[in-house]
């Protein structure tokens, strides 16, 4: 037979160009078309999802960071509320003993130990102090910082006496110094009171002229026992004091801004309710009656100079026997040293006008304040 002389295109080799597509499965589908340079793989549009193996593993590495971190987060809250107590009381500075270093006889002060018993049990250690067997002036209830001893304060303490001619009652919380217990808000609230009551009942003070003078968790200390006693106490002084321990977290530890806050505060308070000891000063002041004297050192390292300027402005709302004084150099513990004489004048002054329930001119003590100002610059 003849070759046909116009065949037809048969079958020709395929290149590996026009293999089929293998059999194992694709990510993403794809259709076959035919045309005139044979077949062609086109594929469809991508169905979402993974990046490759790479990105699969990127995904998951991040999931597990995240993961850790939330981890962290919760466990590093959750120690902060079991610890709670001990960042906010410290009987103990590192490095000393709980006793007592030294006691009023050291300084050649007069005292007397005085054992309290607690509304809930705790025995409770404090000292009365007297300036002279025939001293008939104030009566200072003393309240200290949050850390160390009332042993810590009598420094201060005799200074005080010596420049006010003041009797002064100091107490030790309930774990500090020789007191029994462990403290707590609700405990402190019931040894406060218990100092008060044994001095309201005393027969050798003046009982009209009982005083509160608070420095910083000492100041929320005497807020909540000055307005829980408009009857027993004549006046209220706060030094260098917080508006709350919820809003001291946030500055102490910048991240809890997100979850604690006070009255004070915008963040969204979404743990407030673990805080045992909350100390609320800012709501508690504006329901003190007596005269309240506030101290403030402008220097202050650890609460927030402008915490004080809340709580007066707060009380001034409707107590208009306020008054506010500030010492420019005044640091957190040492207010009462840098402010010198002016210190002491403000104190005094105001003791004068309020502590001996006579009626006095209220332009008196501004107008006294107003010379020191001028005097000190």
């Amino acid at each position: 037979m003849r070759p046909d002389p116009n065949p037809s295109p048969g079958p020709r080799p395929r290149s590996k160009a026009d293999a089929p597509p293998s059999a194992a499965p694709s990510r993403s589908p794809v259709t076959t078309t035919r045309g005139g340079g044979g077949r062609r793989l086109v594929p469809h549009a991508a169905s979402g999802g993974g990046g490759g193996r790479g990105g699969g593993e990127m995904s998951g590495w991040l999931k597990a960071l995240a993961y850790g971190a939330g981890g962290v987060a919760v466990a590093g809250l959750a120690a902060l509320v079991a610890l709670q107590e001990r960042l906010v009381y410290v009987p103990v500075l590192p490095g000393l003993a709980r006793a007592y270093p030294i006691t009023p006889a050291r300084l050649r002060l007069s005292y007397e130990d005085v054992w309290l018993r607690a509304a809930d049990g705790v025995r409770l250690h404090s000292w009365f102090i007297r300036h002279s067997p025939s001293c008939r002036g104030p009566t200072i209830l003393f309240f200290q910082e949050n850390a160390g001893n009332i042993a810590h304060r009598l420094e201060f303490v005799r200074l005080m006496m010596q420049r006010l001619q003041c009797n002064v009652f100091m107490l030790s919380y309930r774990g500090y110094g020789e007191s029994g217990g462990y403290p707590s808000q609700k405990g402190i609230t019931y040894d406060a009171q218990a100092a008060l009551d044994h001095l309201a009942q005393r027969k050798d003070i003046d009982t009209s002229r009982i005083v509160i003078f608070g420095r910083s968790l000492g100041g929320a200390v005497g807020a909540v026992l000055a307005k829980n006693n408009p009857d027993k106490v004549a006046a209220l002084i706060l030094e260098n004091t917080f508006t709350s321990i919820l809003d001291m977290a946030g500055i102490m530890l910048p991240f809890l801004r997100w979850f604690i806050g006070g009255s004070s505060s915008k963040g969204p308070k979404l743990l407030n309710c673990v805080v045992r000891s909350p100390w609320s000063t800012l709501d508690i002041v504006g329901e003190v009656e007596q005269p309240i004297l506030f101290l403030s050192g402008l220097q202050d390292e650890l609460v927030p100079p402008s915490h004080m300027k809340m709580l007066y402005d707060k009380a001034v709302e409707h107590n208009t026997n306020c008054r506010f004084v500030d010492f420019p150099s005044g640091m957190h513990m040492d207010t009462w040293m840098s402010g010198g004489d002016r210190y002491w004048r403000a104190i005094q002054l105001f003791l004068d006008q309020y502590a001996p329930e006579v009626q006095s001119r209220d332009a008196s003590f501004k107008s006294e304040i107003a010379e020191d100002d001028e005097a000190a610059d």
